[in-house]
């Protein structure tokens, strides 16, 4: 199997920039399961959740990740498994299939921010977030209940990166020196003759 970098976590804590940053120092293909699936359903997230309801979401995001983690493509100039980072969305974990796929594949790197950092995050991004317009509340209090709901899941990850005072590229090089310690090689092809 190829090896994989799998940077998993709440929203807005960097999975897709910092996933973006390693992916360009290790010279592999980033893939970000939300996009493949926003590509699949041909609409964006918050309309799948409005049209299909979060059920829908769910099962496309378990044929993407499960699709993702066991990706048999090789490298055309070597032959090796060909290596990826894998940035996923920020309840994928929560499900037991993509967890144990994704774990499969790879080393799976949490990324966690303080809620008061998430919160500003959010509120900065131009990216609707439909988990946290659930119930009415403030978001503050719907990010610390999703965060409670999926502590136990993004327990199971490998490895824990606080970014809440990191830079992207800081995020990027705490996250690799963690895939660096646990023996995965940086698979870079021998360039052709």
């Amino acid at each position: 199997m190829a090896p994989k970098l799998i940077l998993t976590g709440f929203m807005a804590t960097g999975k897709s920039a910092v996933g973006r940053a390693a992916a360009a120092r290790l010279g592999w293909r980033l893939v970000d399961s939300d996009a493949e699936l926003v590509a699949r359903a041909g609409k964006p997230i918050p309309a799948i959740f409005a049209e299909h309801g979060e059920a829908r979401f769910r099962a496309l995001e378990r044929e993407v990740i499960a699709g993702l983690a066991s990706d048999p493509n090789r490298c055309p100039q070597c032959g090796a498994p060909r290596p990826a980072v894998i940035s996923t969305g920020g309840g994928a974990l929560v499900d037991e299939r993509n967890y144990a796929a994704l774990k499969r594949a790879g080393l799976i790197i949490c990324l966690s921010a303080r809620p008061e950092v998430i919160a500003a995050r959010v509120r900065r991004s131009p990216h609707a977030r439909p988990k946290l317009l659930e119930g009415g509340k403030p978001l503050e209090v719907r990010i610390a209940e999703l965060m409670e709901e999926r502590r136990a899941a993004y327990a199971r990850a490998d490895f824990n990166v606080d970014t809440s005072d990191l830079s992207v590229v800081e995020s990027a090089e705490r996250v690799l020196a963690i895939f660096a310690r646990r023996g995965r090689s940086a698979h870079r092809c021998a360039p052709s003759a």
